[in-house]
């Protein structure tokens, strides 16, 4: 008897610390680099790894390099091979703490947050603040965020010949649904 009631309780223990994580692994990240009158640099990573922790306040997203997807083939493998140096530095991560984020606040109603964190790409970490657009949908909860990134911060360098065509300020946007 002693050991169902055991059994029992570990079963209800985990049920309840699981509940406080909440995993995506579709989420999705787009940037552009673009420059006016130039080709689009655009690329986009719809295999991102999220994990929210809801007691916390805690989110995390993994998203590999090789996994972001040009329109032109070209464009991928210099951005893989020239800029990112994806085999050496194959992922970017961002860890970050949502304020005044409690679950319980969440509805239909989109409401914003601030997300302050830090990202590391290519080996060289930033911190950032971030503001979250969160809402509950019918498949959960979503979370949608655009910022900018610059260049310079992550020692991307981009060859003179195409530096007038690609922009040092990235644009970056987020969606994912927990």
């Amino acid at each position: 008897m002693k050991k169902i009631l055991l059994l029992s309780l570990l079963l209800v223990a985990n049920a309840i610390y699981a509940q406080e994580k909440m995993t995506a692994k579709n989420s999705s990240i787009v940037f552009e680099a673009s420059v006016p009158f130039f080709e689009a640099v655009e690329a986009k990573n719809e295999k991102v790894n999220s994990i929210l922790n809801t007691k916390k306040s805690t989110i995390l997203f993994v998203a590999f390099i090789t996994q972001f997807h040009f329109e032109r083939s070209l464009m991928e493998e210099h951005f893989n091979n020239n800029y990112m140096d994806s085999k050496k530095y194959p992922k970017a991560i961002f860890k970050g703490v949502i304020e005044k984020f409690d679950m319980k606040n969440i509805n239909e109603k989109k409401g914003e947050y601030l997300i302050r964190g830090e990202i590391v790409i290519r080996g060289k970490s930033k911190k950032i603040n971030v503001i979250a657009q969160i809402k509950k949908i019918d498949e959960g909860m979503e979370l949608i965020s655009s910022f900018s990134l610059n260049t310079d911060d992550f020692n991307i360098e981009v060859p003179s010949i195409v530096r007038s065509k690609i922009s040092k300020n990235v644009n970056v946007s987020v969606k994912t649904v927990f």
